[in-house]
């Protein structure tokens, strides 16, 4: 039996079941699922009864994230991009979206692979007004629906033909998921040594900058640095106690204004939350070349809250404020 076939028989509930879950995060094909249910219309399904059933899955699962968003905030978004390579970016790219273009980025999310599940968390974490998100969110939802719907209707031959084809290939398909699962940990293995190329590049732990600087002298200058691969958007969120903000997308302009601090009896110890302190590295690199003493904070943030470093709040000037809706 094939795809379209199961869908025709257990359409209703298979629709609304992938679309919700897709909805919340998980890696589900929505528009594969509703490309099936268009063509299975013909041939069982009621495409006026899919439509709705598939729209209302969807949009309760965008407003359980909504939810989740305005009540835990970024602890949710840093969940959902957890597996991403680089979760910052996962993060911020995102929210740029709504930086730039503003509540009418629920209108086209679910087009944009990475946006479609992080829309909704986003603009609860936000504040945008709930009647506001469920309004924009439930007629960007039926505008992707209803267009992969009706696609799969009109094309309905040709997505069984290519249903049938993928069931005789199984093997093969089978075969892409797998390379596709490999190339993913290929890009983990070649961004993870991306981090590491740069050999000369010092490494401390967290523990250890902690006790070298309860018994420091004053004889050296000490700057630790946050070169997160962001702005700081969270009004909550915390750096290491005293440290200074190097913007690692602008390291030209940052050397320019830190080559007074740049001097051989200077100590630069640099600090992220990426996979394996990727932007540290790179900014330990270049910081190399100015002749400093730089070292790269193994773990990041996490790994000096654990070793019970001192922190603080970021000030409210530095915050970079991203749209607030209410």
């Amino acid at each position: 039996m094939g795809l379209i076939d199961v869908i025709a028989h257990h359409g209703y509930a298979m629709t609304a079941v992938v679309m919700f879950l897709a909805a919340i995060g998980l890696p589900l094909p929505m528009s594969i699922a509703l490309l099936a249910a268009g063509a299975a219309s013909k041939h069982g399904l009621q495409l006026a009864v899919v439509l709705p059933v598939a729209w209302s899955a969807a949009v309760a699962g965008d407003t359980l994230l909504y939810f989740g968003g305005r009540y835990t905030g970024w602890w949710l978004l840093s969940g959902m991009c957890r597996m991403s390579i680089n979760p910052e970016q996962c993060i911020f790219s995102s929210a740029g979206y709504f930086y730039r273009r503003g509540q009418k980025t629920l209108l086209f999310a679910k087009f944009i692979p990475g946006l479609g599940a992080m829309a909704a968390p986003l603009a609860g974490t936000l504040n945008m007004r709930v009647l506001r998100f469920l309004r924009l969110d439930a007629l960007g939802v039926l505008i992707y629906c209803s267009s992969w719907l009706l696609t799969g209707y009109v094309f309905s031959r040709f997505i069984r033909e290519i249903a049938g084809w993928i069931t005789q290939a199984s093997h093969a398909v089978l075969f892409l998921v797998l390379l596709l699962g490999f190339g993913y940990v290929l890009a983990l293995i070649i961004f993870t040594t991306r981090a590491q190329r740069h050999k000369e590049v010092d490494r401390i732990s967290a523990d250890s900058l902690y006790e070298r600087m309860q018994s420091m002298t004053l004889d050296r200058l000490v700057i630790i640095a946050d070169v997160r691969s962001h702005g700081y958007y969270d009004p909550g969120m915390q750096r290491i106690k005293n440290s200074i903000r190097v913007e690692p997308n602008r390291l030209k302009e940052e050397l320019i204004a830190l080559r007074e601090f740049m001097v051989p009896e200077c100590e630069v110890y640099l600090y992220c939350s990426c996979l394996r302190d990727t932007t540290s590295v790179r900014v330990a690199h270049m910081l190399k070349k100015e002749n400093c003493s730089t070292h790269v904070i193994t773990g990041g943030m996490k790994a000096w809250i654990k070793a019970g470093g001192d922190v603080e709040m970021v000030p409210a000037t530095d915050i970079q404020h991203l749209p607030s809706f209410d």
